[in-house]
């Protein structure tokens, strides 16, 4: 802990999650989950006065589909102010995101039994 007189000295690589984010609060994990999907927006340039997270994003996301998580994790953001970026980005058109696959059904036990029963006819 400092004393009112003491100088700390404030590298330029922490900064503020509040300073990042404007102080606005952060979406609900609802709203984009953890493993969905983000890549560019075809034909779209970087906006202008684009921040260095949001261009650190927008090189990342130029190489293919990523997790949230994986965009955060390369960033060394945390989550919540990584999706309050995404979302900023996908809500002015410069992100898009994949759908989530469908959830999975349950077979019943007998469909998984002729399944069973077929592959063991085939292996011997």
């Amino acid at each position: 802990m400092t004393t009112p007189n003491e100088e700390t000295s404030v590298t330029s690589d922490f900064v503020r999650s509040y300073v990042i984010t404007g102080g606005r609060t952060l979406p609900s994990s609802d709203e984009l989950a953890l493993h969905t999907l983000v890549i560019l927006a075809p034909e779209r340039t970087l906006p202008l006065g684009a921040g260095p997270e949001v261009r650190a994003i927008w090189d990342l996301c130029s190489g293919g589909y990523l997790a949230v998580a994986e965009v955060a994790g390369h960033l060394g953001l945390p989550v919540g102010v990584t999706r309050l970026l995404l979302t900023d980005l996908l809500e002015q058109g410069y992100l898009l995101r994949r759908a989530e696959p469908p959830r999975a059904e349950n077979v019943d036990r007998a469909t998984l039994e002729k399944v069973l029963h077929g592959l063991q006819s085939l292996i011997g």
